[in-house]
C-alpha cells in the first residue's frame, strides 16, 4: 500500500457539504468523513476482517460507540455509496420530468465524474488507476463486504420499485415494477464493470468518463422502451 494520503471520500462519493451549513453540522460531516476515510485506508492495508472497528475509533481519538452512532455497521464504514445513491433515487428518480432511464443516466454520471474528478486531481494517473482498483478487490474478496453490497442492491431496488409504482399509478408488489425497478439498478454494476475494464487503458479522465459512459448508454437503451411503456402495460395487464 502506498504511503499517500488517499481522499476515500471524494473518490467512493459526491461532496456532501450543504450551501448553508451551521457549526455543528459541520462538526459532525467531518466526523463522519474522519471516521469513514480512516477506517477505508486501514481496510486497505490491512485487510477488512483484520481490523476492529475499535481501532478505527482509537485512531480517531473516539469511542467505539461514536463509531456506531455515525455507522451503524463496520461494512457501511467502507460502503457508504449505497446510502448516497439512495438518496439521489429518492430526489431523481421521483423527478416526472425524467424518464426512469434518464434520471438513472443521470445518478450515475454524476457518481462516475466524482470518481473520474479524483482520478484528474491525482499526480499520478497509473497510481490512482491502481488505487481504484484495489478498492473494488477489496470488497470483491470479503465475503461480508459482498453481503452488504447484495442488501444494499435489494434495498435500492426496493425503492426504486416503489418510486416507480407511485409515478405509474400501480401497486409496488405487481410484476411490472419490479422488473423495471430491477433492470434499472441493474445499470450500476455495468458502470463498475466498465471502469475496470477502461481503467489502465492510459485514457484521460475525461476519456475514460466518456467510454464508460458510452458503455452504460449502450446497456441503458436496451431497456428503455420497455420502461417507458411499463405503466401502461401493468394498468392494462
Amino acid at each position: 500500500m502506498s504511503t499517500r494520503t488517499v481522499d476515500w471520500t471524494a473518490l467512493r462519493r459526491r461532496a456532501e457539504q450543504p450551501a448553508a451549513e451551521g457549526l455543528r453540522e459541520r462538526k459532525k460531516r467531518l466526523m463522519r468523513q474522519q471516521l469513514s476515510d480512516t477506517a477505508t485506508e486501514m481496510f486497505m492495508e490491512r485487510g477488512f476482517d483484520a481490523v476492529r472497528v475499535s481501532e478505527v475509533a482509537e485512531a480517531c481519538g473516539v469511542s467505539e460507540k461514536t463509531v456506531f452512532n455515525y455507522f451503524p455497521t463496520k461494512e457501511s464504514l467502507l460502503l457508504d455509496l449505497g446510502e448516497a445513491t439512495m438518496d439521489a433515487l429518492r430526489t431523481v428518480l421521483t423527478d416526472a420530468h425524467l424518464s426512469p432511464v434518464e434520471a438513472a443516466l443521470a445518478i450515475l454520471s454524476d457518481e462516475l465524474r466524482s470518481i473520474t474528478s479524483w482520478l484528474a486531481a491525482q499526480d499520478d494517473a497509473t497510481w490512482a488507476g491502481a488505487v481504484f482498483l484495489r478498492f473494488g478487490m477489496l470488497i470483491r474478496s470479503t465475503p461480508s463486504l459482498r453481503a452488504y453490497q447484495r442488501d444494499m442492491a435489494d434495498r435500492q431496488v426496493a425503492l426504486a420499485a416503489g418510486i416507480l409504482a407511485e409515478r405509474t399509478g400501480t401497486s409496488q408488489d405487481a410484476p411490472e415494477p419490479q422488473i423495471a425497478a430491477t433492470a434499472l439498478l441493474g445499470l450500476w454494476p455495468v458502470q463498475f464493470q466498465s471502469l475496470g475494464r477502461h481503467l489502465g487503458q492510459g485514457l484521460t479522465p475525461d476519456q475514460l468518463h466518456r467510454a464508460v459512459s458510452a458503455d452504460v448508454g449502450r446497456a441503458a437503451r436496451l431497456i428503455d422502451s420497455g420502461l417507458r411503456t411499463f405503466g401502461t402495460a401493468a394498468k392494462t395487464g
